[in-house]
C-alpha cells in the first residue's frame, strides 16, 4: 500500500541541461520524504549532488545513494560556506523552511524547498525582503503539478488553447493518514501550518497556472477535524473557493480520508471548464481499473471525446528549467512572484479557515 510521504516519481528528461559538475547542490533536512524525489529529479536533469546534510543515518544513506559523487557533512553550516554549491534543496519540518532559506540566500546561493514553502503570512513577509536584497532564488517543488505528466499535460493543452479560456479548476487532493506512520510534528498544527497553507497549497498553484491569474479573492474557507479527536490538532478536511482577477474561479477540497482499499495514496483529480471545452486529470489511479493507470487525462471539445494516457511522455521539464533558470538568471521554470503567491493564497484561505473552524 502506497503512502504518500514517499511519493517520490522521477522523469529522466530526454537529456540533462548541464554538463557534470556545472550544477553543484546540496540536500538538507529530509524530515519529508517528498527531497528525495526533488533530488532525484534535478539530478536527472544534470545536476550533481555534493553535499548531503541530515542527521538521521538511514535517510542520509538514501540521498548519498543518489549520486556517487556526494559526501555527507556534520553541519549544515558547511555546506553554506562551499562555494561550488549553487542550490540547496530541502524539505525540513514547514514552520522551519523559511528560516532555513533565509540562512541558504544569505550564504548566496538558490534555494529549493519542498512546499509548503511557510507556515505564516510573516515567513512569507521576511523571505521577500531578503530575496530582493540577495536576488537569489526561493524555490518551491508544488509537486502536484510539477511532478505529474497529467498535470503538466493539462497545461499544455490550455496554452495549446484545447478548451478555449478556462472559467473554473475544481482541485480535488484526498491523501492517506496512516497516522502509526507519521512523525510527531505532523499532528501539531504550528509545526505544519494548517492542511490548507500545506496540502491546499498545491490547488492554488494550479489554478493561478491554469487560468492565468496573479491574484484571487477568496470566497470560502474551511478547515476540520471531522474524525480524528486522538489528533486534536490535526485538520483532516479543508476547503476553500476563489475567484481570479479574469473571473474564473476555483472549488478545491483536500483531505486525509483516502481509504485501505486504493492502490495507491490518493485519487488526486483536477476538472478544468473552458470556454470550449472540457479536461478532467487522473493523476494517480483510474477507479476500479485493473492496472493503475496513473497519467490519464480525459479532454472534450468541439472536436470529440479523447482519453489520453501520458506516462513516460511529457516528463518533469520544471526540473531542467530550474537549472537553467539558476544558470542563466531567467524565470522560465515559475516566476519567484508565482511561487510567493501560490504559498500567500494558502496561508490567507487557511487564515480566514482559522477564524470560523469547526
Amino acid at each position: 500500500m502506497q503512502q504518500g510521504q514517499d511519493y517520490a516519481p522521477v522523469m529522466a528528461p530526454t537529456k540533462p541541461v548541464c554538463a557534470p559538475g556545472e550544477f553543484v547542490i546540496a540536500a538538507a533536512f529530509a524530515d519529508h520524504g517528498h527531497l528525495f524525489g526533488m533530488v532525484s529529479n534535478l539530478i536527472a536533469a544534470g545536476a550533481t549532488l555534493g553535499y548531503v546534510y541530515e542527521p538521521d543515518d538511514a535517510k542520509a544513506n538514501k540521498l548519498l545513494a543518489l549520486d556517487p559523487a556526494a559526501k555527507r557533512v556534520a553541519a549544515f553550516d558547511v555546506i553554506l560556506q562551499v562555494p561550488e554549491v549553487r542550490l540547496v534543496a530541502a524539505a525540513a519540518i514547514p514552520n522551519l523552511r523559511a528560516g532555513i532559506g533565509i540562512e541558504v540566500l544569505q550564504a548566496d546561493k538558490d534555494y529549493f524547498t519542498d512546499k509548503c514553502p511557510f507556515t505564516t503570512l510573516d515567513q512569507l513577509e521576511g523571505v521577500r525582503q531578503v530575496v530582493a536584497a540577495t536576488g537569489r532564488k526561493y524555490a518551491v517543488c508544488y509537486s502536484e503539478r510539477v511532478q505529474n505528466e497529467a498535470a503538466e499535460h493539462a497545461r499544455f493543452l490550455i496554452e495549446q488553447g484545447a478548451i478555449g479560456r478556462v472559467l473554473q479548476v475544481i482541485g480535488l487532493g484526498p491523501h492517506r493518514l496512516s497516522a502509526s506512520l507519521r512523525p510527531d510534528w505532523f499532528f501539531n498544527k504550528e509545526a505544519y501550518g494548517g492542511i490548507l497553507c500545506d496540502l491546499g497549497s498545491h490547488q492554488v498553484e494550479q489554478f493561478l497556472t491554469y487560468t492565468g491569474n496573479q491574484d484571487a479573492a477568496i470566497t470560502l474557507a474551511r478547515v476540520a477535524n471531522l474524525a480524528n479527536p486522538a489528533h486534536p490538532e490535526l485538520e483532516d478536511f479543508g476547503e476553500y473557493a476563489l475567484v481570479g482577477d479574469n473571473a474564473a474561479s476555483a472549488y478545491c477540497r483536500v483531505d486525509w480520508f483516502t481509504p485501505g482499499g486504493l492502490r495507491t495514496w490518493g485519487d488526486g483529480r483536477t476538472l478544468i471548464t473552458g470556454t470550449q471545452g472540457m479536461i478532467e486529470c487522473r493523476k494517480y489511479v483510474d477507479l476500479a481499473n485493473p492496472e493503475l493507470i496513473e497519467n490519464t487525462v480525459l479532454l472534450v471539445n468541439d472536436a470529440g471525446e479523447h482519453r489520453q494516457s501520458v506516462t513516460g511522455q511529457v516528463g518533469y521539464p520544471f526540473f531542467a528549467g530550474l537549472i537553467l533558470d539558476c544558470l542563466n538568471g531567467t524565470e522560465h521554470a515559475m516566476t519567484q512572484a508565482h511561487a510567493f503567491k501560490a504559498a500567500e493564497l494558502s496561508l490567507a484561505v487557511q487564515a480566514m479557515a482559522d477564524g470560523a473552524r469547526v
